[in-house]
């Protein structure tokens, strides 16, 4: 059994292919953002951990962005998990990945329905609080995953792994890459994103113990979730530090940009460059040797979690509340963390040897 918690993760991608997947794993939330409204909307009975799951129920999946790889992933996971357990399974959503508008009128059809919970991956922290509330107040369970909104507008969130395992992880990866030595660089997101920010002093924490004595860190450059930007980023960094042996990119759109330098120049197989990513835009770069492993979490077991949250809440098993626990089938038992989060858990690495088997 496997205990987690925690807070969540990441950007995106910026590919013809991809482009909602670009706004869905790592660029993030920043500061402009919503503030907290405080504290989850936990349901006011008590929970029953003992309670029988109920069959039956109807969730409705609300993705950013219908037929996106990365979101079609993850709702197959919701998908599969409700007809184990029983349940009924639907997906609505805009085709466009900043159609706000658009998932506010999904939230609201869904609520028309009277489907008996929703997982809803937000495109803005705060535009679909009101949909929500109203959603909640007519008995509907609402989680969210992968991109949350306020707290106060949902029962739980269901976030792909923790600030820390995500930023400790990839300093990990990289040390054991270079033999713990050497000089090494960031390419994040944007300068103002909160989450990118919250990994990146994780990763200068994680630094500071003694098994990386002879590595130091020289500059955190900023690429703004750009693929251009991140490219050139990633020369500038190079002709800088001419020593340098490796890159963190914790955003998606950094690292493909960083692996597609890196693999045509003279600095391929020299320069370990790792982070958070996605196996179809990495394929070819660690098939190639341009990158030895990164990782990310994989978003059919995020919409697992969301999916066996909603029935675990529509059940009475949990409300929402910071330190209830459920078990999520195989998937074992999970805590509920501060303002009603659940974290999946660490992340997924990916490397030559199991790359091949994701597609997203």
């Amino acid at each position: 059994m496997r205990k987690t918690t925690l807070r969540r993760g990441c950007a995106a991608l910026a590919t013809a292919t991809s482009i909602a997947l670009a706004l869905t794993a790592c660029g993030g939330t920043t500061k402009k953002d919503v503030a907290n409204e405080g504290g989850s909307a936990a349901g006011a009975g008590k929970a029953d951990p003992n309670a029988e799951l109920k069959k039956g129920l109807t969730v409705g999946f609300l993705p950013k962005q219908v037929n996106n790889p990365y979101f079609t992933t993850a709702d197959k996971g919701g998908e599969k998990a409700l007809k184990e357990l029983g349940s009924g399974y639907k997906e609505v959503g805009p085709s466009s990945a900043t159609d706000t508008a658009g998932q506010v009128s999904y939230v609201n059809t869904l609520t028309q329905q009277q489907v008996d919970a929703m997982a809803v991956s937000a495109q803005d922290p705060g535009a679909l609080c009101t949909a929500l509330k109203q959603a909640m107040k007519n008995g509907i369970k609402v989680v969210t995953y992968d991109s949350d909104t306020t707290p106060g507008c949902r029962n739980a969130f269901v976030s792909q792994a923790s600030a820390e395992d995500l930023g400790r992880t990839e300093v990990q990866l990289l040390a054991k890459q270079l033999d713990y030595k050497g000089e090494i660089a960031i390419l994040s997101a944007a300068q103002t994103a909160t989450n990118q920010n919250t990994w990146i002093d994780f990763m200068k924490d994680e630094l500071k113990k003694p098994e990386y004595k002879n590595m130091k860190l020289v500059k955190v450059a900023y690429g703004n979730d750009d693929a251009q930007q991140s490219f050139q980023q990633t020369q500038g960094l190079l002709q800088e530090y001419p020593n340098l042996k490796g890159i963190i990119s914790p955003t998606t759109v950094g690292i493909k940009a960083a692996a597609q330098y890196l693999s045509g120049s003279k600095y391929k197989g020299k320069v370990r460059l790792t982070g958070l990513g996605t196996p179809n835009d990495m394929r070819k770069y660690v098939k190639n040797g341009t990158v030895e492993a990164f990782e990310l979490w994989d978003p059919a077991k995020l919409g697992e979690l969301a999916a066996r949250t909603a029935v675990a809440l529509s059940s009475g098993q949990i409300t929402g509340k910071e330190g209830e626990t459920f078990t999520a089938g195989s998937m074992g038992e999970y805590t509920i963390g501060k303002d009603g989060v659940i974290s999946l858990g660490k992340p997924t690495v990916f490397n030559a040897e199991n790359i091949d088997r994701f597609d997203f």
